[in-house]
């Protein structure tokens, strides 16, 4: 190998950044993001409680649709069933923005190896 010639695979290793460092440079283009989506979604999904809020919600919908007040019920059931297509579909921007406001959301996202921080250079 010739001496002025770079390893690829150096380029892309993954870095480890403090929550400090990472908050101030993603914004600048410093870094470069690896997230597991499927990782993440169950993550998110978690967090934020999604199944707590989701089944009552299902529960007092129906109950109080089929008690009639549909128009009450109605919503309720609809916000619990499409809470978890949201976060679903969301997750990845979702976890972002949750690891940029929680360090101990970023190093979780780190150790669980959800999230990879690599350098954009």
């Amino acid at each position: 190998m010739n001496e002025t010639e770079t390893n690829p695979q150096a380029d892309d290793a993954t870095i480890e950044v403090s929550h400090q460092a990472f908050k101030t440079g993603l914004p600048m283009g410093r870094f470069r993001l690896i997230v597991n989506p499927e990782r993440a979604q169950k993550y998110v999904k978690h967090r934020l409680f999604v199944v707590g809020i989701s089944l009552p919600l299902l529960g007092i919908g129906a109950a109080l649709a089929l008690s009639g007040y549909f128009w009450w019920g109605l919503p309720m059931v609809l916000v619990g069933a499409l809470l978890h297509r949201v976060v679903k579909a969301h997750a990845t921007k979702i976890l972002l923005h949750l690891a940029l406001g929680d360090p101990k959301v970023y190093r979780e996202a780190i150790d669980y190896e959800i999230l990879e921080v690599r350098s954009a250079a």
